[in-house]
């Protein structure tokens, strides 16, 4: 455009992503002060484009220039950041459900550090621009389409930006939603004339109002001009026809306008009927009492917005989702998911691609001829290659493919059975328009030539008006039905599009939500300026807060980071033990002695074996043991007593079942220590030897000199002993080193999971982009969210402290304020592990195992829960004094166990701070403030 300064310069831009060309060597003005429209299919390069252009992705090749500077220069993309706003592609992307329109508002208010006062009179003055007034405190997740839409541009607007980004705003929004948006685009730029606005749109339509079009394809610009520049040019009537006729040569060979022939007359067997269909999810109601019936042969459209109930019906009348009320009768019976006679009938192709996109195009074809036992599967599928055009792609992945062939092959997929019904979830969505037209082209032969019954939801109004019939929905209702042209005329209007907004509009009169836009956003004040600062609390507050309020409105997640860690520890506490009591064993004593019946005696006081019947022979000693009838079984030799009088050597067998080597281990010594205390309560039972212990018997065994144990032995008295006390724990109770452990686990364990999930969750849902458009730093956005998540692990330190003491009964006997202290730096470190794992997951599964993985496998084995860190070697012991669970399972114990206080502690104290700054670090510099 002629005499404007650009807003934006591209120079020699390339994009790739893997084996895709994005953008190809582009070269490119956009003009400032006027709205600019990117037009073409998906894939040809416009977000990539807009992308650059809000500076949310790195820069490949080439050079971008922004508001007077280039993008890809870091000092100059935080100085122009507050100056633009960017909306994604996608209904509510950078939009928080759980929170309300005034709460997601206020949040990008806090991010461009708006004061309260300045805050509220904005806010205030963009909902009664918008019609949003009325909805104030609504759920974003509950808004319809254009609503959110609108509650988008809010967002995008709060800070009075120079340059507005939208990326296809009103793809999925119903007709009469998308004309309110753009009055209210139209409204805005009169108060602002200066503000420049760039959009992508799908829809021709809308196109045909913007001041400057540029017409894409391939990565490249096809064309600029006005609509009317391109008609001119082409010789065209409509945008759309404009479009096609700029199209290279060989995209466009073989295409001619279309007409779908007329329906032949007396076909009126009825294929799909529905009475009062109902679906409710809960206390909502997608589908309410909905009429219709659609005979043979006939295309029959669904026209409405997003979230109208178009598929959720689709879905009832396939059998993947059940009818809460009413009936749907599929060819004469009532639909049952269960009847594979009837699925044969029926071809589906849903809203989202739902090949396998590994595969290549022949080996799905295969595959789905397979499914359906197909006898003469070859043939057919040979037939849909050369009816679909498909033959240059057969060694393609599905994933590779231009968008128009995928979905060619997704419609040669559901009729690859030859069904008498075909449902198409919105088929055409993204594809440019000569390929929606040769689409219908085969739409048209598979009804008027093949009888098959053709179901199909749709956006567009030129494609709603191909059909023989339509209904028009809104919220779960049929507002009308019938010949597209018809209903036209009843209405009075010269457009479809004009009719569908009249049925909206007196719609929402009667449900009383209709809203009214003024379009102008009046301000007593103009935007004050954005903090330009690397560190704000007002923005770090921000994140904190959101993130807290979707915390405590998800029932669910609040649940597991609360109780889930509770009922961990009960579990944990309660069912994991070292203590090796209530040991089964059994005997077989072949002496029968008064010796051999005191010595089994000794076992049968110990509080750790219970005993089994007596064991018959070797056979029964064999078997028992087997079938883990005995841990242990105990063997009296012949003669045990009368050599044990004469003080004789003699022998007892025991046989222990070592399947589990700890268990064994622990027996093994249990028995050792029984039959040291019978020999010395034999010897000062008959005044022959002072007390034995334990150690004496060992060392005896391992000389094999047990003259200590002969009667009137003078050797027999040791002139020194040293005897073994426990000055903690003094029972040996696991408990005891248990709970702390369990607690220190628990918290390294949950929290990181919870962090690395909510970061996750915001590369998931597109909401990341907020970071990468606001003035928000790195450090604030990790802070942010992170404090939340420190505040509700310490809530499961203080339950878990209070379970430890009075469900397990262990007293914590040192100082609680030292381990409060330890526990608050230590979350803040597990915390970080997450936001560390987060850097390399982008789903929320990922993370979900990454951080268990990587938490309670260091934890369990190499912070000295059961091997202590001192014996550890190698890189086992590098892994346990590199975790922070170390150091505080010291404190843990040490303040449980041993009375210790900070003055005892504060070394391993300050080792668990150190890791707060290294993770921390780490995280911000793994975290990118672009896309790349």
């Amino acid at each position: 455009m002629t005499g404007r300064q650009p807003v934006g310069t591209f120079e020699d831009v390339s994009l790739v992503y893997g084996k895709v060309v994005a953008l190809d060597d582009m070269t490119l003005a956009i003009p400032s002060g006027c709205t600019v429209g990117l037009i073409g299919p998906d894939g040809v390069g416009k977000s990539s484009l807009l992308a650059l252009l809000a500076g949310v992705r790195k820069m490949q090749t080439g050079t971008v220039d922004v508001l007077g500077g280039n993008i890809g220069d870091r000092r100059h993309r935080e100085a122009i950041c507050a100056r633009i706003a960017y909306m994604p592609q996608g209904l509510g992307k950078n939009l928080y459900p759980d929170l309300s329109v005034y709460e997601n508002i206020a949040f990008f208010s806090r991010l461009f550090g708006q004061s309260n006062e300045e805050r509220e009179e904005r806010i205030a003055a963009l909902l009664i621009a918008t019609g949003l007034e009325d909805f104030r405190d609504r759920p974003a997740g509950k808004l319809s389409g254009g609503m959110r839409q609108k509650l988008g541009l809010c967002c995008a607007l709060i800070h009075d930006p120079d340059l507005l980004i939208l990326d296809e705003p009103t793809t999925g929004v119903d007709p009469l939603s998308r004309r309110q948006f753009w009055t209210l685009i139209s409204g805005m730029r009169a108060g602002r004339p200066e503000m420049s606005v760039v959009v992508a749109t799908a829809y021709m339509d809308e196109a045909e109002q913007f001041d400057w079009l540029i017409a894409m394809d391939a990565g490249r610009p096809l064309a600029e001009g006005t609509a009317a520049d391109f008609k001119k040019r082409t010789g065209s009537a409509t945008l759309e026809e404009s479009f096609i006729a700029l199209l290279p040569e060989e995209r466009r060979r073989g295409h001619a306008a279309f007409t779908i022939p007329p329906r032949a007359a007396g076909d009126t067997e009825p294929v799909i009927v529905a009475r009062g269909l109902t679906r409710q999810f809960g206390d909502f109601t997608a589908v309410d009492h909905v009429d219709f019936t659609i005979e043979r042969g006939e295309i029959f459209g669904f026209v409405g917005s997003n979230g109208c109930g178009k598929t959720t019906t689709m879905k009832m009348l396939t059998g993947l989702l059940p009818a809460s009320e009413g009936t749907a009768l599929l060819f004469g019976h009532e639909i049952n998911a269960t009847d594979m006679a009837a699925r044969y009938q029926v071809g589906y192709m849903s809203q989202a691609f739902s090949l396998y996109s590994e595969l290549t195009v022949s080996q799905n074809l295969v595959l789905h001829a397979r499914l359906f036992h197909l006898s003469h599967a070859q043939s057919r599928i040979d037939e849909l290659i050369s009816q679909f055009g498909l033959t240059n792609y057969l060694n393609q992945r599905a994933s590779d493919l231009p968008l128009g062939i995928r979905q060619r092959l997704s419609l040669a997929v559901s009729i690859v059975h030859r069904p008498k019904l075909l449902i198409l979830d919105e088929p055409t969505s993204g594809v440019d328009p000569l390929a929606r037209d040769e689409f219908w082209q085969r739409l048209s032969d598979l009804s008027r030539k093949d009888g098959v019954t053709i179901f199909v939801s749709t956006h567009f109004m030129n494609e709603a008006a191909r059909c023989d019939r339509i209904a028009l929905m809104n919220a779960g209702k049929v507002l009308a039905m019938g010949v597209p042209a018809d209903l036209v005329k009843a209405r009075g209007f010269t457009t479809l599009e004009d009719t569908f907004i009249d049925y909206l509009e007196k719609a929402q009169q009667e449900r009383s939500t209709s809203t009214s836009l003024t379009g102008v956003v009046t301000h007593t004040r103009p935007a004050a300026p954005t903090e330009a600062s690397w560190f704000s609390l007002r923005r770090l507050y921000a994140y904190a807060m959101r993130e807290a309020l979707e915390l405590v409105r998800d029932p669910i997640r609040m649940g597991f980071a609360l109780l889930g860690t509770v009922f961990l520890m009960a579990i944990f506490g309660t069912g994991i033990s070292t203590d090796v009591d209530n040991l089964s064993f059994a005997v077989l004593d072949r002496d029968n002695s008064h010796e051999s019946r005191t010595y089994l005696e000794e076992l049968r006081g110990s509080r750790y074996f219970i005993e089994k019947p007596p064991i018959v022979n070797e056979a029964d000693l064999e078997r028992r043991m087997q079938t883990g009838d005995t841990s242990a079984a105990i063997e009296i030799p012949p003669d045990f007593g009368r050599l044990l009088k004469k003080g004789a050597p003699t022998e007892v067998g025991a046989w222990v079942d070592g399947a589990m080597p700890f268990r064994a281990e622990t027996i093994r010594g249990y028995l050792i220590a029984v039959h040291a205390q019978f020999l010395s309560d034999y010897a000062v039972r008959n005044g022959l030897a002072p007390d034995v212990t334990t150690d004496d018997f060992y060392d005896a065994r391992r000389s094999n000199n047990f003259t200590m144990f002969v009667p009137n032995n003078p050797f027999a008295a040791a002139p020194a002993r040293i005897e073994a006390r426990f000055r903690y724990n003094q029972n040996f109770d696991s408990i005891y080193a248990q709970v702390p452990g369990t607690l220190a686990l628990l918290l390294v364990e949950i929290p990181a999971i919870l962090m690395a999930l909510s970061i996750v969750r915001e590369k998931e849902l597109g909401s990341i982009i907020n970071l990468y458009v606001t003035p928000v730093s790195r450090v604030e956005f990790l802070l942010g969210k992170q404090l939340p998540y420190v505040a509700v692990a310490m809530i499961n330190f203080g339950l878990m402290c209070l379970m430890a003491i009075y469900l397990f009964n262990v007293p914590l006997k040192g100082s609680f304020l030292t381990l409060a202290f330890a526990a608050f730096l230590y979350v803040i470190a597990t915390t970080g592990i997450g936001m560390l794992i987060s850097a390399f997951c982008s789903t929320q599964i990922a993370a979900l195992f990454g951080a268990a993985i990587l938490t309670v496998l260091p934890a369990t084995q190499f912070c000295g829960m059961l091997v202590p860190v001192s014996s550890l070697e190698g890189f086992a012991a590098v892994m346990g004094r590199g975790f922070p669970m170390t150091y505080f399972l010291r404190v843990s114990v040490g303040t449980f166990t041993k009375s210790l206080g900070f003055a005892d502690l504060y070394q391993n104290i300050f080792a668990v701070a150190v890791f707060i700054p290294i993770l921390t670090i780490a995280s911000v510099l793994l975290l990118p403030k672009q896309e790349s």
